[in-house]
């Protein structure tokens, strides 16, 4: 019988018992215990959104979850890591989102047991109600346990940071055009600074993933069977193309710093040899022309009839020859 969806707190998400065939069935979160008392193949999931602490000590009641593991949940803020506590696990990992052309991480934290999920989000995760539909279509799966379900929420999570870092390529070449445009703009090498800023993030939430699936692999632990590894192993594939993708990004977005910069410098020194030869050229009629422009009564050519024409033909004659030889070196 389906418990109305009223009679849950709105921070839960989904209460549902799968029975050994993996068809699903309703209930309130104080039937959760009555439901795993009897030995007959079911499992319960649970799925919470940001609950508030009496919520989680609720969990820890019907669930019988170990006490550090609840102070993560409430907390959150937590680093990813995967802990066993008998024979249940505790995962926490981060999720992304990609919001206003930034990236939004958030938690999830993960309470597996033999007939039991408990997943709870934190900040900018995406529900995991497109996971259940899913799986719930083929009962088949389910009737696996809780296995099946904890690695559809991690393949969901990995699945969501690829379309972050294609987003994270795009950008990147967008800014490379600006890095190689002729005039320098200056939020590029903000946008390069915040891009590769991002892509720390992401990795820092990438990579223990990694470790994570590593040890649900190799560690033998009664939550996960060992007929249900191996899609554990594609899952690990799929992150690990991740964390090398994101790696690549993060070395092309310093040398696309380190390139920008350098053309700044170029641009800076081009610029200042123009205006050096200019000044150059600048300086040989100024210096003939102060000679004359001196209170002297002898000077060459100071009375001639021809004076001033002679004067303007050697001041010609020396900017031009100047002109052409700073062409020649290319500083104008």
């Amino acid at each position: 019988m389906n418990t109305p969806a009223t009679a849950l707190p709105a921070c839960v998400v989904n209460c549902a018992a799968y029975d050994r065939d993996g068809h699903r069935r309703d209930i309130s979160l104080d039937a959760v215990s009555d439901v795993l008392a009897v030995d007959d193949g079911s499992f319960v999931w649970v799925g919470l959104y940001e609950p508030e602490e009496g919520l989680l000590e609720k969990m820890q009641e019907e669930f019988g979850l170990h006490d550090l593991a609840i102070e993560d949940a409430q907390h959150a803020h937590q680093r990813p890591k995967l802990e066993a506590f008998g024979n249940s696990l505790f995962i926490a990992v981060h999720t992304a989102q990609r919001i206003d052309a930034h990236v939004r991480f958030g938690e999830t934290h993960l309470f597996v047991g033999p007939r039991f999920l408990v997943t709870v989000r934190h900040g900018a995760s995406l529900t995991f109600s497109i996971v259940r539909d899913r799986l719930e279509r083929d009962p088949a799966a389910l009737a696996h346990g809780p296995s099946v379900a904890v690695h559809a929420v991690l393949d969901f999570i990995v699945d969501n940071y690829q379309p972050i870092v294609s987003d994270f390529e795009d950008e990147l070449d967008m800014l490379e055009q600006d890095v190689f445009a002729e005039t320098y703009k200056r939020g590029t090498i903000r946008r390069l600074y915040d891009l590769r800023k991002e892509l720390t993030r992401m990795r820092m939430a990438v990579a223990p993933m990694q470790d994570i699936l590593s040890q649900l692999i190799r560690t033998p632990v009664v939550a996960i069977p060992d007929e249900v590894k191996p899609y554990f192993r594609d899952v690990l594939d799929h992150v690990a193309r991740v964390g090398d993708s994101i790696d690549t990004l993060r070395e092309m977005v310093s040398a696309a710093m380190n390139v920008n910069l350098s053309l700044v410098t170029v641009a800076q020194g081009e610029i200042v040899k123009k205006l050096a030869g200019w000044a150059g050229l600048l300086a040989a009629p100024t210096l003939i022309t102060s000679w004359y422009g001196m209170n002297f009564e002898h000077m060459p050519e100071l009375h001639g009839r021809y004076s001033y024409g002679i004067l303007i033909g050697g001041v010609a004659l020396s900017c031009v020859l100047l002109y052409r030889y700073l062409r020649k070196i290319r500083w104008l």
